[in-house]
């Protein structure tokens, strides 16, 4: 089951649960939509894979399954958004 994370990875900005533009990879790396759109070929800054709208929970089975609180941040995701532009 897919975590929900509650912040962009690059900006650490507050992602709403059912906001419809969230986007994470097969690792689950969410991103908001701003910082997906500086991301080369809109691909993972972590792992390069691509990257794709996160769905949203139904409010009944967030009840049962509620989103993530855990925060993750990667310090230097513009970094690695610039090298691979290089």
């Amino acid at each position: 089951m897919l975590e929900l994370r509650p912040n962009c990875e690059c900006c650490d900005r507050d992602l709403a649960v059912d906001d419809p533009e969230v986007y994470i990879c097969t690792f689950e790396c969410t991103w908001c939509a701003d910082c997906a759109a500086t991301f080369p070929e809109r691909r993972c800054p972590n792992c390069r894979g691509n990257l794709a709208v996160r769905p949203i929970r139904p409010e009944r089975a967030l009840a049962k399954n509620p989103a993530s609180t855990v925060r993750v941040v990667t310090p230097d995701c513009r970094e690695k958004v610039a090298a691979s532009r290089a």
